[in-house]
């Protein structure tokens, strides 16, 4: 049983959207021929976080709700390395707010998911 009336009030969410917007503005610096590459997938890896906690949050057992929340925790290591990857071929420079940001949602997703399996027992 959710305590909010939108996924929009999980902080998880609120977490994983400021990450989000990171990526877009730190990704608008990498170089043009990335736009297929590099950038597009990044992006679309951290919209997939919050995108599956959003569809996940209405989700009625929580079986379901964990299975969504399985796939955001996998576009966050998607992410994390793609951080990784993006300061390694010295498209930014400094990515420390991002990977603040990265390790937080990452936390707060595994007490969620935590959470919800200790409810199941």
């Amino acid at each position: 049983m959710e305590l909010t009336k939108s996924f929009e009030a999980l902080k998880v969410w609120q977490a994983g959207h400021q990450f989000v917007l990171e990526v877009y503005k730190m990704s608008k610096q990498f170089p043009r021929e990335e736009i297929y590459g590099l950038t597009s997938q990044f992006r679309r890896a951290a919209v997939s976080i919050t995108a599956n906690i959003a569809e996940g949050y209405k989700r009625k057992s929580p079986k379901e709700k964990l299975r969504f929340y399985n796939f955001s925790q996998a576009s966050l290591e998607e992410c994390r390395y793609f951080l990784i990857l993006s300061k390694d071929l010295g498209y930014v420079e400094n990515n420390d707010k991002q990977v603040k940001l990265i390790q937080e949602v990452s936390k707060m997703l595994n007490a969620y998911c935590r959470s919800i399996i200790k409810s199941m027992n």
